[in-house]
């Protein structure tokens, strides 16, 4: 008799977002933890944002444009990616949901706290010096129309985007090794940390960030929690991005700027006490640069 094949582990990109959401808000501690950290979203982000662009000269606005962010070409297609990155980490707390049930309860609830205190710590920047970048006018697709009117672009550096899937796919690594399952869901962590290397690539495909801001956000996460995104994790992390066919010709270059910028602002953030300093150098510096690609 043949044996039935073992069944293919689930993706993490089968989870819906919507169900999860209702989930989460059916359990009065997940609800709790998850109101709470919406709370901290929308002040941080949204409110202060558009605080500062109704009431402009208040704090500072630095322009953070590479030379080498022409170099990536600007490709509209990737822009549901880039929208992606709600539903990304939402699916991650519905995958352990289903996987766990009650025993995902804790851990869920420290991510879901832990994503609000991201969006404290990066508004710790935004507060003193807001950035931005040079982005196309494109109105092409209706997903850019929404865009330019719900985003006034003022929260470049560190890049929230890529905080938040870094903090998604680290977290969820550690998550699965306290659970013993570290093997089992071996293609869920990859699924995972591409999905991180993808959305990374789409905000600066479609000219919402800055290949600085990438490198900001990448050391923001060091900072604030070493332990899941080390000086290691973070040279893994850039050599795997550019690396698809049709990647930009310079990506070997992109690579090495990005990952040279976020050593010096680790190097420089590691002397003193104060995690923001290198970054409000640099902002305040008016966006000066050195590394490779200089022109």
């Amino acid at each position: 008799m043949r044996e039935k094949s073992a069944m293919p582990p689930p993706l993490i990109a089968n989870e819906s977002p919507i169900h999860t959401v209702f989930r989460v808000l059916c359990r009065p501690a997940l609800r709790k933890t998850a109101l709470r950290a919406a709370k901290s979203m929308m002040y941080n982000f949204f409110f202060l944002q558009y605080k500062a662009a109704l009431l402009p000269g208040r704090i500072p606005v630095t322009p953070v444009d590479h030379p080498l962010d022409k170099e990536i070409p600007f490709t509209p297609g990737w822009v549901a990616i880039y929208l992606d990155f709600v539903s990304f980490w939402i699916r991650m707390i519905g995958f352990l949901l289903t996987q766990y049930g009650r025993r995902a309860a804790a851990p869920v609830m420290d991510f879901i706290d832990t994503l609000g205190q991201l969006y404290v710590f990066a508004a710790e920047i935004y507060t003193k010096n807001l950035s931005t970048t040079a982005r196309p006018r494109y109105y092409g697709h209706p997903r850019f129309v929404l865009i330019h009117a719900a985003d006034p672009h003022l929260m470049c550096i560190p890049s929230l985007h890529v905080m938040v899937v870094i903090r998604t796919y680290t977290k969820f690594t550690s998550i699965i090794r306290s659970l013993g399952d570290e093997r089992r869901f071996a293609p869920q962590i990859e699924e995972l940390r591409r999905g991180a290397l993808d959305i990374t690539e789409a905000i600066l495909y479609v000219k919402q960030h800055s290949v600085n801001c990438v490198s900001a956000a990448m050391y923001a996460m060091s900072r604030f929690d070493p332990g899941l995104f080390s000086g290691e994790e973070a040279g893994d992390f850039t050599a795997a991005l550019f690396t698809r066919p049709g990647s930009p010709e310079k990506s070997e270059t992109l690579r090495a700027y990005i990952l040279e910028k976020y050593r010096l602002f680790l190097e420089e953030g590691e002397k003193g006490t104060d995690w923001k300093a290198p970054l409000l150098a640099f902002l305040s510096s008016g966006s000066g640069y050195a590394g490779p690609g200089r022109k």
